[in-house]
């Protein structure tokens, strides 16, 4: 176990160590309906370095000062039955996050090199588009205040990075910005990534990927920045705890994979809980 930070993870698992070292303790974090890898993420920071942040869930619409496994059948039951409070999903997103300044993780279907994202539908045609999304939920109205607006993207490619959106859902680094700012921080399976001038920058590549495959699947010009490095690997621990006690089912893989590997991770998912 000693060298397992050095040569045995996953990018998923990666990833959501890259959320976690995010978190800072005292946090009030917000995640969405379907978002395990961040999720994952989350509790890893409250197991390791973050032990007073605050959950915000659109699970169930429930602040949880606690923890549980990530699961796919019990998840309400987690949301729900540890609440402290629980508001309708409006309310909360229009009236009551941005009293206590929350950091959240979104998932764009299309980012531009500014930050603006969509989440709406692919396609210029709205009554007739090539692909119909499952909607912004609560983005346009957090994206215009926050100043915490955090990003992740599981499979990075010239699909999601594009030089200018079909739609506007969620606001970033926009010249019509009044309060708040744009995103501050974006993770890929492929590096991690900042906004520090305002337009998207490359700050490390992970372990064996070169900088031209990060600018080969993005589809406008990145910057660079000038102590560009490799992101830190994770820990035995950080791995240990992701592995064994916060999602032993590999929930959080779900948001790496496509189709047929999807499909057959879910069933394999589904039937390891029913057996618990």
């Amino acid at each position: 176990m000693s060298d397992l930070a050095s040569i045995d993870y996953t990018v998923d698992e990666l990833m959501a160590v890259c959320v976690a070292r995010q978190v800072q303790d005292g946090d009030m974090l917000v995640h969405g309906l379907a978002t395990p890898l961040v999720a994952a993420g989350y509790m890893l920071a409250f197991r390791t370095h973050a032990p007073n942040v605050t959950f915000a869930s659109a699970v169930g619409q429930g602040v949880v000062q606690d923890w549980a496994p990530l699961s796919i059948t019990r998840t309400e039951e987690y949301w729900l039955g540890k609440a402290m409070a629980n508001a309708s999903f409006v309310v909360t997103v229009a009236d009551v996050l941005h009293s206590f300044a929350p950091k959240e993780f979104f998932r764009p279907a299309q980012l531009d090199p500014y930050g603006n994202s969509n989440n709406i539908a692919i396609g210029k045609d709205y009554a007739r588009p090539r692909l119909r999304l499952p909607g912004a939920g609560g983005i346009p109205d957090v994206s215009v205040f926050s100043e915490k607006m955090y990003m992740y993207v599981p499979r990075h490619s010239r699909a999601v990075f594009v030089p200018q959106l079909d739609w506007l859902s969620g606001m970033g680094h926009h010249p019509a910005r009044k309060r708040g700012s744009g995103p501050r921080y974006l993770v890929s399976d492929l590096g991690q990534f900042d906004w520090a001038n305002g337009s998207m920058r490359v700050v490390s590549c992970h372990a064996d990927v070169p900088l031209r495959r990060i600018q080969a699947k993005t589809g406008f010009e990145l910057e660079i920045a000038p102590d560009l490095g490799e992101t830190p690997l994770p820990s035995a621990e950080e791995i240990r705890l992701l592995r064994e006690e916060i999602d032993p089912l590999g929930v959080r893989r779900l948001e790496t994979l496509a189709g047929t590997a999807r499909r057959t991770l879910l069933r394999e998912i589904l039937a390891r809980e029913r057996s618990l």
